[in-house]
C-alpha cells in the first residue's frame, strides 16, 4: 500500500500514550493500535478529525503517500533504486 501511517511519530512528539489517546478520541485501544501499526484498511473521517483535534495536527502529519512505482535516489551514494 502506498499510504503510510505516522501516528506513532505524532504520539511521540505529543508525548501521549496509546491508552490516553484512545480514550480522548473515543475508540478502543485495539483499534487505535491497528491504525498505529499500519494494519488498518480504512479510517473514518470522524476518527481522523478527532485524532487531529487531540494531537493538534493536520491529516498529513498522520498519513503520508509514497508512490511505490517511482525510482527513489539512495541517500548514501546517489544511485537510483527501485523500491
Amino acid at each position: 500500500m502506498a499510504i503510510y501511517i505516522n501516528l506513532d511519530v505524532m504520539m511521540a512528539k505529543r508525548k501521549i500514550r496509546l491508552k490516553t489517546l484512545a480514550q480522548q478520541v473515543g475508540i478502543t485501544e485495539a483499534n487505535l493500535s491497528i491504525l498505529k501499526n499500519g494494519k488498518a484498511k480504512a479510517i473514518r473521517f470522524s476518527t481522523l478529525d478527532k485524532l487531529c483535534q487531540v494531537l493538534a495536527c493536520q491529516p498529513g502529519d498522520i498519513m503520508a503517500f509514497q508512490d511505490e512505482s517511482v525510482d527513489h535516489a539512495d541517500n548514501n551514494n546517489g544511485q537510483h533504486i527501485q523500491e
